[in-house]
């Protein structure tokens, strides 16, 4: 019998069985929790390890992210100098953007139609209340120029118990910044080789840490289930149950019937496809973050088979603007409530409206947050009432989760297909590459 550390350790089950073990585990606890309810002394302690845990997880994630990004960026870029479809590399990633986002946006549309959630809702029309960030299009403008060189700024609130100082980076403009500089390198030539070597190098360095990440991904998968159970539950779900089904049907279809027909029309299998992107899916579902989740998103994207340059420009950008999730459907079907619910009738050219601002506007919220900004722009554009976003904010985390999910996958699918289309993709990988060995897609 070989006593090697790799027979000690098969044992053990494999990682995607090991993350949903972990989620099973969460989605447990999180009932026991709830059922205890929240005077019990144990409750509260094991929600708020919970919670901690999670936090932990998704900060480390989010840690990852600028410093990643960056580097991958510049070191990609040196990467590309050399190939001769870098702008038919694009060209066909915006392309299959926005063709996905435009499938995205007329599912909802036709569920909005076909549910009419708007006439079936229970909710207090006094919960009516202008959200505080409203999109615009001049957002999109300024989120393209970095606060500085790596994005990142700082804001101080004034709490009970002190100030307390919370930072952010925006994704874009990291990109920008990093093209720049990587553009800058490569025009100057082989005077800037020592720092590409560098940046490579430090990229390198930062994925060994990531992937270290991912193998803590279920630890962090139960606390983070474990933590929106008890956090959310769905009671919420009572009174908005017409609309938030309505969301949850078209994230559905958009991720199990329309991205496995594109996957069969590009002759990749789906199966395999899902199973090597899950990782960074149920992170994202249960996250609610796809700058979070896109460390996982490139590392799985990179085992799908996409180049390692691609990925890197591919991924970031997904995570800003590929938001079938949340710039597609989900202001699709909430424009359509919001004008149900008030009895404003909406024309054909709106309805025109909502597909054009779904799939060219989500870019204006890279600099800003979530589908809150993208419903607002959305109902500026038809002049519907903003005050309609506050019926909708009960059940938003909730639906957040699904809506994440979506656009992750969404994300690792068009540098996929793309991959495919150019003849660039290699075989899955359906483990780290560390780990285990490639398997033909």
């Amino acid at each position: 019998m070989s006593n090697s550390p790799r027979s000690q350790r098969l044992w053990l089950p494999g990682f995607g069985t090991q993350v949903m073990l972990g989620m099973v585990v969460g989605l447990g606890a999180g009932l026991v929790v709830r059922q205890l309810g929240a005077d019990s002394a144990l409750a509260s302690g094991a929600s708020e390890t919970f919670h901690t845990i999670a936090q932990i997880f998704v900060q480390l994630l989010r840690t990852l992210v600028p410093p990643l990004v960056f580097t991958a960026i510049i070191a990609s870029v040196a990467a590309l100098r050399g190939l001769d479809n870098a702008v038919k590399l694009v060209g066909e990633t915006l392309l299959w953007f926005a063709i996905t986002a435009l499938i995205a946006v007329l599912i909802g549309i036709a569920l909005g139609l076909t549910i009419q959630p708007g006439l079936h809702a229970s909710v207090d029309a006094g919960a009516a209340q202008v959200p505080k960030a409203v999109g615009g299009w001049l957002d999109f403008l300024k989120g393209l120029v970095p606060a500085n060189y790596l994005g990142i700024t700082a804001s101080t609130t004034i709490e009970a118990d002190g100030p307390e100082t919370a930072v952010s980076f925006n994704v874009l403009q990291i990109i920008i910044a990093a093209v720049a500089v990587g553009a800058a390198a490569v025009r100057i030539g082989d005077k800037a080789e020592p720092f590409l070597t560098f940046m490579t190098s430090a990229n390198l360095v930062l994925r060994q840490m990531l992937r270290w990440l991912i193998a803590l991904t279920p630890l962090g998968s139960a606390a983070l289930i474990a933590n929106a159970v008890v956090s959310y539950g769905w009671d919420a779900l009572s009174a908005l149950g017409a609309f938030a089904g309505a969301v949850y049907i078209g994230l559905a279809i958009v991720l199990l019937a329309v991205y496995p027909i594109l996957l069969l029309i590009h002759g990749i299998n789906p199966i395999r496809f899902f199973s090597v992107a899950w990782p960074a899916i149920q992170i994202g579902f249960l996250s609610r973050s796809s700058v979070g989740t896109m460390p996982v998103t490139e590392e799985v994207t990179e085992r799908l088979g996409v180049p390692r340059s691609y990925a890197a420009f591919a991924v970031p950008l997904g995570s800003t603007t590929k938001m079938d999730g949340c710039a597609a459907i989900y202001p699709a079907i909430s424009a359509i409530f919001v004008a149900q619910f008030y009895g404003v009738p909406l024309q054909l050219s709106d309805y025109a409206l909502i597909v054009f601002v779904s799939v060219i506007g989500s870019a204006a919220t890279a600099g800003l947050t979530g589908a809150v900004v993208m419903l607002t722009l959305t109902l500026s554009t038809l002049r519907l009432p903003l005050e309609g976003v506050g019926l909708l904010l009960a059940i938003d985390p909730i639906l957040d989760m699904g809506r994440t999910a979506v656009n992750v996958a969404g994300q690792a699918l068009v540098p996929t297909i793309v991959s495919e289309r150019l003849g660039m993709r290699g075989p899955m990988q359906f483990q780290p590459a560390e780990e285990g060995a490639p398997a033909a897609s």
